[in-house]
């Protein structure tokens, strides 16, 4: 597994090795051992799966407090752009954020730390996205910040009228107006 470090700390990309031949390809999409060398120790304790069609923006999401969720991603089928943002308070990047393309063909993980909103948008016809999640899913202490906050400044490559929102996500505050955010804490 290759790991490429992003502009944000502690938010990473994991490229597996793949093993191909006239047959097709394998390759390991997850093993602990390995996970914890290249990125440290993160106790997984539920994989999520969602298939969404062209378009479709979900987030951006996080939960609070003793809820807060690391995450690894991937996509099985198709494309996504997906988005993190640090909402650490405090943090030297707050209020930045990374932009990766995952797909089914590129394989590409991203890990995405607590302390960050998670969010993707969908570039293919439909996409098929799995993600392991350290601490299990409490709507009551969910939270959300808006997809096209300007501030963000993220370029979701479809147009604005394009994209499809639930409408939760339609009614996400901006980060300045977020309430019960993370405090950054220096490693």
């Amino acid at each position: 597994m290759n790991l490429l470090k992003t502009d944000l700390e502690g938010v990473v990309i994991l490229e597996p090795v793949l093993f191909g031949d006239a047959r097709g390809y394998f390759f390991e999409s997850f093993s602990r051992r390995r996970f914890e060398e290249a990125v440290g120790v993160v106790d997984f304790v539920q994989d999520n799966e969602s298939k969404s069609s062209r378009g479709v923006v979900r987030g951006l999401h996080f939960q609070r407090g003793a809820f807060a969720q690391a995450k690894l991603v991937r996509v099985i089928e198709g494309r996504v752009l997906d988005v993190a943002v640090d909402i650490r308070r405090g943090s030297p990047t707050f209020g930045r954020h990374v932009a990766v393309e995952l797909s089914g063909e590129n394989h590409r993980q991203l890990f995405i730390p607590r302390g960050f909103a998670h969010g993707f948008a969908v570039l293919s016809d439909s996409a098929l996205f799995q993600y392991k999640c350290d601490n299990y899913y409490a709507p009551q202490h969910e939270g959300g910040i808006a997809w096209n906050d300007p501030a963000l400044g993220i370029d979701w490559r479809i147009p604005p009228e394009e994209i499809l929102l639930s409408e939760k996500d339609r009614h996400h505050p901006t980060l300045a107006e977020a309430p019960e955010l993370f405090e950054y804490h220096r490693p």
